[in-house]
């Protein structure tokens, strides 16, 4: 299982996890986020949409969008992943659309959302899965849909703000991160020069090229920390670090602990 942005082995994805800083990235799944404790910022594109607890948003598939936590208490959320194929009918509208703003307050949730993620949350802790779960989560993913596309004004993904250049990076990167890529590969790869796409990292991302990088592969390492039993050793490798020790440098200064440390004290229980 890899419950990681980008690439997923499985249609559904759900886990309620502290929410971090996530740099801009982009995949081609549909994202729900519900906030439990503390405020987030959900930024898509270059807008923020402030979350506070009990808020809910649908990220549609294959838009760039990026996390940011200046809450200092702190922020706790349920992220669910699933493919835009689960949506039957509203499939389409997830291709072709997107919200003005993704955000649903939390007095305007329907109860049947929090219902829903409940039970997606309590079957994705068992060891087995039943006969009919497959069936009952399809399900699911649509009254979840259902429930929260009327509260949205839709207009056209093309009438996103977007740079097409800062959508190649992000594409790109969330391709390519756990290879060895470079600033000058991804330039010579994007046909532009290094030059230039140091700019968009500075301008747009507000951090350079190797900062964006490991925060892309920390953000994968993270969450294979916490929710699987994998080696640390296999870990790091799995997410691009050339070195555990390059790792474990990086994971320190970000973090301020070892990604032990930070095992032990996030683990989630099966």
């Amino acid at each position: 299982m890899r419950p990681i942005f980008n690439y997923y082995e499985k249609d559904l994805e759900i886990s309620h996890r502290k929410s971090s800083h996530f740099p801009p990235h982009i995949h081609s799944f549909l994202e729900c986020i519900h906030v439990t404790q503390g405020a987030l910022e959900l930024g898509i594109g270059r807008e923020f949409y402030h979350m506070e607890k009990g808020d809910f948003a649908i990220v549609f598939p294959d838009i760039i969008h990026h996390y940011q936590i200046f809450d200092p208490r702190g922020c706790t959320s349920t992220y669910l992943l699933a493919s835009p194929a689960l949506g039957g009918d509203f499939t389409e509208t997830l291709q072709k659309s997107c919200p003005e703003n993704p955000v649903i307050s939390c007095q305007d949730l329907h109860p049947d959302v929090l219902y829903l993620l409940n039970r997606l949350l309590s079957d994705g802790k068992k060891k087995e899965p039943g006969p009919f779960d497959s069936a009952l989560h399809l399900s699911f993913i649509q009254i979840i849909l259902a429930r929260c596309l009327p509260y949205y004004r839709l207009m056209e993904k093309g009438m996103l703000d977007n740079d097409d250049l800062v959508y190649q990076v992000v594409s790109y990167l969330a391709r390519n991160f756990t290879e060895q890529v470079s600033l000058s590969s991804m330039a010579k790869a994007l046909g532009v020069s290094p030059y230039l796409l140091s700019r968009v990292f500075s301008g747009t991302f507000h951090m350079n090229f190797n900062q964006y990088l490991n925060d892309l592969r920390l953000n994968q390492a993270c969450i294979r920390l916490v929710h699987t039993d994998q080696a640390i050793t296999e870990i790091c490798l799995n997410a691009g670090f050339e070195s555990q020790r390059t790792f474990n440098r990086v994971f320190k200064e970000r973090f301020h602990m070892s990604p032990r440390e930070y095992r032990s004290q996030n683990r989630i229980s099966p």
